[in-house]
């Protein structure tokens, strides 16, 4: 899933495979907000030893039995865990059903090629969210991976919708922040803190600790802060559809993932369902 800015073909730096937020990138002249809108989600050459790695060795199954409904783990972190090892089983009985295998080994370049057209999908782009910073996230909806979800939460389109807005909220509350007076004001003075008249360093490449003592120093820390809950508040609500979508939608996925965890993983080769 390639994030795209608007009218450009180019990927940007790669971060994962997966939809979702991104840590890199930062705003416009703000030294503490990050920027969503700058990350890209794909880039398969890159991405598929690494995507064989995690899937192969971070998949241990998480066991039903759990304190929530239905063999449900509580925690977060727990159900995270049964996701992902639901959808590592259900790419890999897809693939499998292909005649490939999912392996960290070396391949060939066009072994990596057949591969990556089955793992990530292949031809245009049927998914497309823009989001309200301006990026729009694309992806395939015939590899595996897409079908993995699409088993998992039912529907794989308003997953993918869901999950990337859900993913965003953060970066839609600083595009939001970034337009306030109060915001400007102390960036501004940052900007002069961190870049006095006759120094060298860019204002947008400070040295750290000189950032970081500007932010407390002109108040841009204590703005921030206050501004992005006020501002995720707004953005909750503005985005209760999705929201609601999204828990719905991951709901249904940990009953499949329990249900999944609980029956007999099919040998290599068998018929898959």
């Amino acid at each position: 899933m390639v994030a795209r800015r608007p009218g450009s073909d180019l990927p940007e730096p790669v971060k994962t495979i997966t939809a979702g937020r991104s840590d890199q990138g930062r705003s416009k002249g703000d030294p503490m907000v990050r920027a969503t809108s700058r990350t890209t989600f794909r880039a398969r050459g890159v991405l598929l030893a690494a995507a064989a790695s995690v899937w192969l060795a971070g998949c241990a199954t998480v066991e039903p039995g759990g304190p929530g409904p239905g063999g449900i783990p509580a925690g977060k972190a727990a159900q995270d865990e049964l996701l992902k090892s639901a959808e590592h089983r259900l790419v890999v009985d897809c693939l499998d059903s292909r005649g490939l295998t999912l392996t960290a080994r070396p391949r060939a370049p066009d072994e990596d090629r057949v591969l990556q057209a089955a793992l990530f999908g292949a031809g245009p782009r049927e998914l497309s969210v823009t989001l309200a910073t301006g990026a729009t996230v694309t992806a395939n909806d015939d590899g595996c991976l897409a079908t993995a979800r699409h088993q998992l939460y039912g529907d794989q389109r308003r997953w993918f919708r869901a999950q990337v807005t859900v993913d965003n909220l953060r970066a839609e509350a600083q595009a939001r922040m970034s337009a306030d007076p109060a915001h400007r004001a102390a960036l501004a003075r940052w900007t002069r803190c961190a870049s006095p008249p006759g120094s060298r360093p860019r204002s947008d490449r400070p040295d750290p600790a000189v950032a970081a003592r500007c932010a407390r120093e002109t108040g841009l820390e204590e703005v921030r802060a206050r501004l992005e809950a006020a501002e995720l508040v707004t953005v909750r609500t503005l985005r209760r559809d999705e929201l609601t979508t999204y828990r719905q939608l991951r709901d249904r996925a940990l009953r499949r993932a329990v249900e999944l965890s609980a029956t007999t993983h099919p040998k290599k080769g068998s018929t898959h369902s």
